[in-house]
């Protein structure tokens, strides 16, 4: 088997051309028209065959976020292009505000901490904390921040932290409701622990943002991920625990209410 006869396959089995690309690219490593070893051929094999039920994020273990390649397993979210634009919001907003990059952000929830370490990619002089509940969650994110200078942290929600002041809180929650229809193949792979929250998917954003008020330095930005569903609820919570905050929401490029943005009036 030659490389051409990879998309051939491919195409016979219903797995559209970028996919391929990507399983050739990411998994196998085959960049011309040489022929396939048969342990490479078998491994193509078996991919197509697993995508049928399995992220290929997953069978190929690792995902292209924002310009950078990241781990992710079982026991992480797949990071998505909403997370992608609350990052470059993100930064817009923190170039805005703050006279330098020198400053403190806290991602909480980090699963593969593809949010954190971006931020320290894009932003090199702040000081970056990254915090999770899962042990596997945070075996994974210290694998991609291998040779970055970033906090790794475990524990539920401000718990661990509790006792720190940030400029910059960054979060992309679990927030879907237990009652709310998934897709079959997230809802079979992606951790569960990452996906669902009580309180209609509201729970943990008010676990933030009760006690928030005590991580913030006088000049800040909270930026929440939020479901399409979630504005007004989510700022009832905001107006409900902080004071003198200016809310700012976004929408994806798809026209979704995605992003939540708070930033002090000071």
């Amino acid at each position: 088997m030659r490389y051409k006869d990879l998309y051939i396959y491919a195409k016979e089995h219903k797995v559209d051309e970028k996919l391929c690309s990507y399983l050739i690219n990411h998994y196998l490593f085959i960049k011309d028209n040489n022929k396939i070893s048969k342990l490479k051929e078998l491994k193509f094999k078996i991919a197509i065959k697993k995508l049928k039920k399995e992220p290929i994020q997953y069978i190929v273990g690792n995902v292209d976020f924002y310009g950078f390649t990241y781990k992710v397993n079982k026991n992480t979210l797949i990071p998505r292009f909403e997370t992608e634009e609350l990052i470059e919001n993100t930064i817009k907003y923190i170039r805005e505000k703050f006279s330098n990059d020198n400053i403190d952000i806290l991602d909480i929830g980090t699963g593969s901490g593809c949010i954190g370490i971006t931020l320290k990619h894009m932003l090199p002089n702040s000081n970056i904390t990254i915090t999770d509940i899962s042990n596997k969650a945070l075996r994974v994110a210290k694998h991609n921040a291998k040779g970055i200078d970033i906090n790794i942290i475990k524990g539920n929600m401000l718990n661990p932290i509790i006792n720190n002041k940030y400029d910059v809180v960054i979060s992309n929650p679990p927030y879907i409701s237990y009652s709310e229809e998934v897709m079959e193949i997230v809802k079979n792979n992606e951790p569960k622990l990452a996906l669902y929250a009580n309180n209609n998917g509201l729970y943990y954003y008010e676990e933030i943002l009760k006690r928030v008020n005590k991580i913030l330095k006088k000049e800040f930005i909270i930026a929440f991920e939020i479901g399409e569903t979630q504005k007004k609820e989510v700022i009832k919570l905001i107006n409900k625990y902080l004071n003198n905050a200016k809310i700012i929401s976004k929408k994806d490029m798809q026209g979704r209410d995605r992003m939540i943005f708070v930033v002090n009036k000071c």
